[in-house]
């Protein structure tokens, strides 16, 4: 099966520097959906003061973003190896600019909600499927490396939607951190041309695969952010959304191409690799809510300083991560993925197990290894869920990729709140700090078992 032209598979990648340009616009894309699922926390409080809303209902402005992008991935990744990866794309895209423009004018908490329901969707589109283009943007021997950046990219902008939050909320209201995408996302819309015009190939889509796809986000989502308050009405629609998991499933058992895309699940080093994402990343969220609570009640740093501690673990990331996808080139990416989770996985048990130092030293030098771990990991295994992949099924893997970050950074949220209702503060983030690392060593010890699958380059 093949969703790509004679004429498409003829060139590996753009020329350059249309190549140069293609990439840079994907990149700058990413930035946009990062960006945009970072600085909506810092400006909760600022939003329900505004619209005179209720503190707690204010959280479904950040929930009703992550929910529809879950929606969204796996059908964009479909859809986009239908009618074409940049058609989709930039569909995707302008969904994401109108609708920054609608949060950016809403008057009312249920306006903006809606808004940033619509915003996600469009998001999910363009995280779905700008893996795709940037498959069809680059020739296989610099994949490895823009991969890198790409990573690079993902880790400096979510380090920085706090800071760049932060920035636009001292000197202007809230509306202006949604509206800053309008002018972004109308340049990538007029320069979207410079992407590679890789045609699909025509198959029908079934709706009652793409329901049971919505239902099973929506139920799962409620059911996990029921579960620490009402267990029992979570784990009964969390059920359900097993439920409909296994109605989806069977409803697509016949499809070349499935949304659930089980076609490349059987291949044992996509299967592998799409745990070890889902593991590492549940870690990742677990140690980046425990994080900020260990600095202020455990060791009792001022927020000024404990946003100071914080930027060193990122920052580690983004040196680190380029370098790993200059590395998977030579090395065997099971070896990277295993070596980069174990040092998570190290870092994040210092940082939990350690005595409390009012200084810090020992704190900082787990979260840097830990860091450092993460952006090891990171760039090879995106680089094998890629490559392990046909190019016309590149919008399923980058779908799938995107679905097991969130799905880990879920699982990561539910852990936390479940350990927040049965723990006392006092000790909550070490204990989750210390579950993480155990998440990072089981994402360690799954990347090892896909070394026998691999060959290097």
């Amino acid at each position: 099966m093949s969703a790509i032209s004679p004429a498409s598979q003829a060139h590996d990648g753009l020329p350059a520097p249309r190549r140069y340009l293609a990439v840079g616009l994907l990149l700058l894309t990413l930035v946009l959906v990062v960006l945009d699922g970072a600085i909506a926390n810092v400006a909760l409080p600022s939003i329900a003061t505004s619209l005179a809303a209720d503190a707690s209902r204010t959280v479904w402005v950040v929930s009703s973003y992550q929910l529809a992008v879950l929606i969204a991935l796996l059908p964009c990744g479909a859809l986009g190896e239908i009618h074409g990866p940049r058609r989709v794309f930039l569909l995707g895209v302008a969904l994401f600019t109108a609708a920054s423009a609608a949060c950016a004018f809403a008057g009312t908490l249920p306006a903006l909600v809606a808004a940033r329901f619509v915003q996600g969707l469009g998001a999910g589109a363009i995280m779905a499927l700008a893996v795709m283009n940037l498959r069809f943007a680059v020739p296989q021997r610099l994949l490895g490396t823009i991969i890198g950046f790409n990573a690079m990219t993902i880790a400096i902008s979510s380090a920085a939607g706090p800071a760049v939050a932060g920035a636009i909320l001292s000197v202007a209201s809230w509306p202006w951190l949604f509206a800053v995408n309008i002018p972004l996302g109308l340049i990538v819309l007029v320069c979207g041309r410079v992407l590679g015009p890789v045609q699909g190939i025509r198959r029908p889509v079934n709706a009652k695969a793409l329901l049971a796809n919505t239902l099973m986000f929506v139920l799962f989502l409620t059911g996990a952010d029921l579960i620490a308050t009402a267990p029992a009405a979570g784990v009964i629609l969390i059920g359900g959304s097993v439920a409909c998991l296994v109605a989806l499933l069977r409803l697509e058992r016949d499809s070349s191409a499935p949304i659930v895309p089980m076609d490349l699940l059987a291949e044992p080093a996509f299967r592998v690799a799409v745990i070890a994402s889902v593991t590492c990343f549940t870690g990742q969220m677990l140690s980046y809510v425990a994080l900020p609570f260990y600095l202020q009640h455990t060791l009792h740093m001022t927020p000024v300083l404990t946003g100071l501690y914080m930027i060193p673990s990122p920052a580690a990331t983004a040196i680190v991560a380029p370098i790993s996808g200059r590395l998977a080139e030579r090395v065997k990416t099971a070896w990277l993925c295993s070596g980069g989770g174990a040092l998570l996985a190290v870092g994040l048990l210092i940082a939990g197990l350690c005595p409390p130092d009012p200084r810090g030293i020992a704190f900082l030098a787990g979260t840097i290894l830990a860091g450092a771990g993460f952006g090891l990991f990171q760039t090879p295994n995106n680089r094998i869920l890629l490559l392990s992949a046909p190019k016309a099924r590149s919008g399923a893997a980058g779908a799938m990729q995107g679905t097991a970050r969130l799905l880990g950074q879920t699982f990561g949220a539910v852990c936390m709140s479940i350990i927040f209702a049965t723990s006392p503060l006092s000790s909550a983030p070490a204990i989750a700090l210390v579950l993480a690392g155990i998440c990072a060593a089981i994402s360690s010890f799954v990347s090892f078992s896909r070394a026998r699958y691999e060959t290097v380059g």
